[in-house]
């Protein structure tokens, strides 16, 4: 596939991707975003910064480098960009990237508290707690050290950027989403659970039980 035809393929997956937030009530007004990396090129897809989600189309999505400069588009690129970049220049497994404000999940980084692993939900996507990342200030790739800082060398694919919301990443831009997805779910269950009382944990063999059989046996084999 030509590069062109490679980007106006990832600038509607990537157009799509971002319907998927307001849907699943992640983000309000204009917050939020998607990213998806262009195979084989040091460039990714992003939402131009403070769009509505209802002006959302491929050709409105811009194109930047590894370094958050616009390569393709007539409009400027989002906020987040330079988190977004940073992490996709520092790790190479990673094609998708997601940024959202989610209520539960945010309410969890204000108070700089990791999600604990205590239903099987966050056993099977996030391996463990969902991790809290350090404070750190919009504008430069400040965020997405904290990001890589923090998820370089654990299982979950979210992490609470303390004060300030939720990034998630995958192997593809739908996987981030649905980590971002599942994250708010499971932040709003472990909140309605501790009113209730104390959470029980799931031991780590457990944990470690759950994670292997879910990203490894659930669901239907890729067709031949």
């Amino acid at each position: 596939m030509s590069l062109d035809a490679s980007i106006k393929e990832i600038r509607q997956q990537v157009a799509d991707l971002h319907a998927e937030l307001p849907r699943n009530d992640l983000v309000v007004w204009t917050a939020g975003n998607v990213s998806a990396r262009v195979p084989g090129h040091d460039l990714l897809v992003i939402k131009p910064s403070g769009v509505s989600y209802d002006e959302i189309t491929a050709d409105a999505m811009v194109v930047t480098d590894l370094h958050g400069n616009l390569v393709d588009g007539d409009r400027k690129p989002s906020s987040d960009t330079a988190a977004h970049a940073y992490v996709y220049r520092n790790l190479p497994h990673v094609n998708g990237v997601v940024h959202t404000h989610s209520t539960y999940a945010t309410a969890w980084s204000a108070r700089g508290e990791a999600i604990p692993c205590v239903l099987t939900m966050i056993a099977d996507e996030f391996g463990g707690e969902i991790p809290v990342g350090p404070f750190a200030l919009i504008g430069d790739d400040s965020i997405g050290q904290g990001i890589v800082e923090t998820l370089r060398d654990h299982r979950s694919p979210a992490v609470l950027m303390r004060n300030h919301g939720v990034f998630t990443i995958g192997r593809s831009a739908r996987d981030a989403v649905k980590a971002a997805v599942m994250c708010e779910d499971v932040a709003r269950t472990v909140h309605i659970s501790r009113q209730l009382g104390n959470p029980i944990p799931i031991a780590p063999a457990d944990i470690d039980s759950l994670y292997a059989r879910y990203q490894n046996v659930y669901g239907q084999e890729p067709a031949a």
